[in-house]
């Protein structure tokens, strides 16, 4: 499955005026329980979201959901889910997650499967990651000392985009660090015809 799958937009019911949630649902697959399978692992992180982001908090005043397609191409699928909210304080707090899958199977790829399971992908990505903050002056709120297993990402154009949360690892001002790799860099430890060799052939 070459063509993009179809996705349309669906919105999160609540009573309050101040929360305008939307979020994508896969539809048209030709086997049913994949689709079914892929839309339940977004429902389900888009809810984890909700929830620490004080969905159900009764001092709730604003909550703002989006999302954005990353890549929709080839039998793959990278989307990222963002959810905005104030609960008071000097200021909201914004967080954001996706999620990559294989749209034929259904599954749902963790940073981890992109490699050869011998790579040492953690501390290559790693030092191209620390390389191009000392380059770009990143303000950073303590010694970067590499990512984590489980880093968020996702996969756009020809690109591994490696990212972290406000506060993770920068100041509130600096908002989200991204540090797109393009595919070609990591050439060497990306798992064979997998996700990032294919798209890296297109």
């Amino acid at each position: 499955m070459d063509l993009p799958v179809q996705i349309v937009t669906k919105h999160v019911y609540h009573n309050f005026p101040s929360v305008k949630i939307y979020f994508p649902v896969v539809t048209s697959l030709p086997l049913p329980p994949i689709q079914k399978k892929i839309n339940r692992h977004i429902l389900k992180q888009l809810n984890t979201i909700l929830i620490d982001q004080g969905f159900y908090n009764k001092n709730l005043v604003e909550m703002v959901g989006n999302y954005e397609i990353k890549t929709n191409e080839r039998g793959f699928l990278s989307l990222s889910l963002t959810v905005y909210s104030f609960t008071g304080g000097a200021h909201g707090l914004t967080i954001t997650r996706s999620l990559t899958f294989d749209v034929t199977t259904g599954k749902q790829y963790a940073l981890e499967d992109l490699f050869k399971p011998t790579s040492d992908y953690v501390r290559v990505l790693s030092q191209i990651i620390e390389k191009k903050f000392i380059e770009w002056e990143v303000p950073l709120l303590e010694e970067f000392e590499g990512i984590r297993p489980d880093q968020d990402f996702y996969v756009a154009d020809h690109s591994l985009v490696i990212y972290f949360q406000v506060y993770e690892l920068t100041p509130y001002v600096y908002g989200f660090p991204y540090v797109p790799i393009a595919i070609k860099d990591i050439e060497e430890i990306i798992l064979p015809n997998g996700i990032l060799d294919k798209l890296l052939s297109f």
